[in-house]
């Protein structure tokens, strides 16, 4: 059992920046995929980005592409999220998950959640 814990999420003004993090407790194997995830209100959880556990290759959406930046701390157990040039658009809940099977963009496919944290870019 994984549990996902994220934290990092404020308020902020558009071009800045902000870290999030999620810490898991629990084994991570090397072949776990870790995604993250946002939600904008009525609109459908859709995936930012995500690391191998293992080896660290990285993925992203397009929306994110050079401004956002996925990275881990198998040491602290812990992958972040780093966000600049940040804007209203990429205002929604953040949410941090688990996939045992390896990479997946879609969010059925993941065993572990977070509960979120809020990220508000104000324009």
């Amino acid at each position: 059992q994984v549990q996902l814990v994220e934290s990092g999420g404020e308020l902020v003004q558009a071009g800045g920046s902000l870290r999030l993090s999620c810490t898991a407790s629990g084994r991570i194997f090397s072949s776990t995929f870790m995604g993250w995830f946002r939600q904008a209100p009525g609109k459908e959880r859709e995936f930012v980005a995500g690391i191998w556990w293992g080896r660290g290759s990285t993925y992203y959406a397009d929306s994110v592409k050079g401004r956002f930046t996925i990275s881990k701390d198998g040491a602290k157990n812990t992958v972040y999220l780093q966000m600049n040039s940040l804007k209203p658009e990429d205002t929604a809940v953040y949410y941090c998950a688990a996939d045992r099977n390896g990479y997946s963009r879609m969010y059925s496919s993941y065993d572990y959640w977070g509960q979120g944290t809020q990220v508000t870019v104000s324009s």
